[in-house]
This record gives C-alpha cells, sequence and structure tokens, in this order.
C-alpha cells in the first residue's frame, strides 16, 4: 500500500518506543496518522513528548469505533490482543490490518532471506545481542532491532540487500508473519517455560505462538532449538534444518559444551570457540544463550575467531542480571527484566550460595509460583515483597519466615533490604512478575532500583 495521505490509526501507542516509532514513521511516509490508546496523556507523557510537533490526531484514554471504521489501514501494537472487538470491527469493516514487523519485512530488499530472528522466554535479549555483535565484526552493516525497544521501521533506510538483519522477536510480535507465511531464514527459540499465561491458553499455546518462527521456513532455511529445553525437543518439525544446541551432551552437529569448552561441529569440522570462564557473563543460563548466539553466527557465516572475539568482551544486556555497584560489600543486581519465575530462578542459581536479599512481586501473568518458592525456601535468605496483583499468590506460596516486608515504594523496599543485607550479600531485585500498577514498564522498575540505589551514601 502506498501510504501517502492514506488515513492510518496506530493501535495503541505505549511507551516501550514500538508505537512510536510506528508513528514516526508513518508521518515520514506522508500518512494521515490518529494514535489511540487507553492510556491518558499523563502515562504516555515519554512517548508524546518524542512526537511533540507532528501532525498527528490523538484520542487517549478511550477508543472510538467510527475510527476503526474509517481508517484505510490499522497498525496494532503487539500488546494489544488479536481479540479485541475494535480489531473485529475493523475486520467487518474489511479494513486491513498490519503490525510493525509486518510493514517491516515486506520492506526488506531480500525480505526473510537476511533476518535472523531469535525468540524464546528467557535469554532472547541476550543472544540477541550477541549475535548481533557478533555479525557486526564480520559486517559492520548489521542492523539489530525488534523486542530492543529499537524500532525496527526507523532503520529501513540504513539496510541494503547486503545487509544482516539481527531481530529479537516476542510472541506477540510474530503474529505479523503467519498473515504472510513467512519465517526468517535463519531463527532460533532459545527456551519454553510458562509466561504470558494470562494472554494464551495454557503452554502448549504459547509454545506454538514460538513457533511460528521457523513454521514457515522453506527448505535451506535453519531452526536452532536447545536441546536441553524439554518443550523445544517436543515441537512439531518444519521444512527447516534443525540445528541443535547442548550445554550438557555432545552433539554429532551443532552447538555444545563438551568440558570447559564451547564447540561448533559442522559439515564434519569441529571447532574449539571459547572456553567457558572467558565468558564475561555469569550463569549456566548464559552458556545456553552463547551456544545458540555460535549457532546463529556460524550458520551465517562468521568465523570461530570473530565469534570467540566477541563473546570474551561481550559483558551482558542492560537490566539482565545487570551489577549495578558494591556498597558496604553489599552488591546490587537489577535483573528487573525477570518477568516470569523461571527468568527468577535463573538468577537465584546464578549468585547463590551468596546470601541473596531478593525483591520480588508484581502484576500478575496467571503464572504459578510453586518451583520459584521452592528455590527461595532452599536458596534465598529473605524476600522482600513489592505489591502487585500477584504478590499474594507469591505470598501465599512462601514459607512466611521468609518474607521481611512488603512495600509499594520500592524506596522503602530497598530501605529495608539494605537493613537486612551484611557483608557479602547480594540484593537482587528479580520480581518474576510484570511491572504494570507500581511501574509503566519493568524498564522504569529497572531504571529507578538503579537510581536508587547509586543515590546511597
Amino acid at each position: 500500500m502506498d501510504l501517502h495521505n492514506k488515513r492510518v490509526l496506530v493501535f495503541g501507542l505505549g511507551v516501550h518506543g514500538g508505537g512510536l516509532g510506528v508513528a514516526q514513521w508513518l508521518v515520514k511516509q506522508g500518512a494521515r496518522v490518529t494514535v489511540t490508546d487507553l492510556k491518558r496523556a499523563k502515562e504516555l507523557q515519554t512517548s508524546l513528548d518524542a512526537l511533540r510537533g507532528l501532525p498527528i490526531e490523538y484520542v487517549l484514554g478511550e477508543h472510538r469505533e467510527q475510527d476503526f471504521r474509517d481508517a484505510d489501514l490499522i497498525v496494532r501494537n503487539p500488546g494489544v490482543p488479536r481479540e479485541s472487538r475494535f480489531l473485529q470491527i475493523a475486520r467487518e469493516h474489511n479494513i486491513p490490518i498490519e503490525m510493525e514487523m509486518g510493514l517491516f519485512v515486506e520492506r526488506l530488499p531480500r525480505g526473510m532471506a537476511q533476518v535472523i530472528g531469535i525468540t524464546g522466554t528467557k535469554g532472547k535479549t541476550t543472544t540477541t545481542l550477541m549475535t548481533g555483535e557478533i555479525l557486526k565484526r564480520a559486517n559492520p552493516k548489521t542492523v539489530v532491532a525488534g523486542n530492543l525497544r529499537v524500532s525496527a521501521l526507523e532503520l529501513l533506510d540504513t539496510i541494503d540487500a547486503e545487509t544482516p538483519v539481527v531481530l529479537e522477536l516476542s510472541s506477540w510480535q510474530l503474529e505479523a508473519f503467519p498473515p504472510r507465511q513467512v519465517s526468517p531464514h535463519i531463527a532460533a527459540i532459545t527456551n519454553i517455560f510458562p509466561d504470558h499465561l494470562n494472554r494464551y491458553r495454557d503452554l502448549d499455546d504459547y509454545a506454538d505462538a514460538k513457533a511460528i518462527i521457523f513454521r514457515y521456513q522453506q527448505p535451506g532455511d535453519f531452526i536452532v532449538l536447545n536441546f536441553d529445553n524439554k518443550p523445544l525437543t517436543k515441537l512439531s518439525r518444519g521444512f527447516g534444518k534443525i540445528v541443535w544446541t547442548s550445554a550438557t551432551r555432545a552433539l554429532s552437529e551443532g552447538a555444545y559444551r563438551d568440558g570447559n569448552d564451547l564447540v561448533w561441529r559442522w559439515n564434519g569440522a569441529t571447532h574449539k570457540i571459547i572456553d567457558v570462564r572467558d565468558l564475561r557473563v555469569p550463569g549456566a543460563h548464559n552458556i545456553a544463550n552463547a551456544l545458540t548466539a555460535i549457532a546463529l553466527a556460524s550458520l551465517h557465516g562468521a568465523t570461530p575467531e570473530q565469534i570467540a572475539n566477541v563473546l570474551r568482551e561481550f559483558r551482558g544486556a542492560p537490566h539482565r542480571q545487570e551489577f549495578v555497584r558494591e556498597l558496604n560489600g553489599v552488591r546490587y543486581i537489577n535483573d528487573t527484566t525477570a518477568t516470569a519465575p523461571a527468568a527468577a530462578i535463573a538468577a537465584i542459581e546464578t549468585f547463590f550460595p551468596a546470601g541473596i536479599i531478593l525483591i520480588a512481586g508484581g502484576a500478575d501473568k496467571s503464572l504459578d509460583f510453586t518451583e520459584l518458592a521452592r528455590v527461595i525456601a532452599s536458596k534465598v535468605k529473605r524476600v522482600i515483597l513489592l505489591d502487585g496483583t500477584a504478590t499474594d499468590k507469591l505470598a501465599n506460596a512462601l514459607p512466611k519466615e521468609i518474607i521481611a516486608g512488603r512495600f509499594d515504594d520500592l524506596q522503602r523496599a530497598l530501605a529495608r533490604a539494605r537493613k537486612i543485607a551484611q557483608t557479602g550479600d547480594i540484593i537482587l531485585l528479580s520480581p518474576a512478575c510484570a511491572s504494570f500498577g507500581m511501574f509503566a514498564n519493568e524498564f522504569e522498575r529497572g531504571e529507578k532500583f538503579k537510581s536508587l540505589v547509586n543515590s546511597q551514601q
């Protein structure tokens, strides 16, 4: 569709950058843009400030049915459910519905042939950044975008036919691909654990959403899967070639750990890439992430030397087990993007046996806290709870004596944690829950935590 002078409705602005980037790009295409969001201006202020001065109409605090009937095109934010009644109104009036990722991939010079796509419950951001840095070493044109608070559309002008495009893709962003029946040429699912069960019927439905990333692959395409994650071994096979990774066993082909070596074995050749002790990012989960990045980068043509050099330098992604500072012998770790129990468990296991004062709790995603509670009971000294719709459920799963307080203010929660902590302990923000309620999103929660920690004397 030629977008010049078309009436385009952006359905969901949000504060993560996706709706913002879409609106900016649409204006550049000459579209007549309306943005609608149930949030009010105060809640969207950062996005509205970035759009100030652009010819955009805003409908905030409500959605108007006529906007969905009268548009030439609707671009929905990934956070908007497919089942929204307003989208149904648009369908009844034959209004086309798009997503940012759909608009992006159809405008790539070589389409999905130049895309390396990464999804998963945990580790997709770290793996995306690892892979992107490796491919930039091989080709400086490489673009990294997707679910990273970076608008892919805003990067289109920098992409030519020789540009590798590395995309982190959430399960919601993947919903853009079935209408086109396309998947990335090289794809990966890092793992699948229970998450977003407030949006999906069950774990199988959630796994099926993740599997979109390889569902439409053709012979000659590749899907990288973690053999150590049981749900991935149960996914139905597509046309792409499966490339396995494993941190627990040697493989006849793929990326695996052998003692302290991370190894890539392919087409009869075996390459020792890096000693795990040379990785700068801690934890068994980051060994798995590195193996996936090794496989993806190798399949795209990066050399073992290029891969090793980047992995030796890579220091991790912001807000993911991020070291903030050490004060009076206590280390502070920001793991705010741990919005599901499995992610919080990974953080606890990374830092145990240090004494852990855990700050957890928040908004509900219909997840089970049983296993997290078991891990907390055996490996955490005390838990500080943040208010939210999931916090009662988490508190009820925990031994009462381990709970050191519940707060509706992060500053007071942190003060309580400081009072408990002793030399050698870690104060770990790893909430296991979404952030909505006390914070606009998990990134605001993490930035607030870092600001409070860094302001301490």
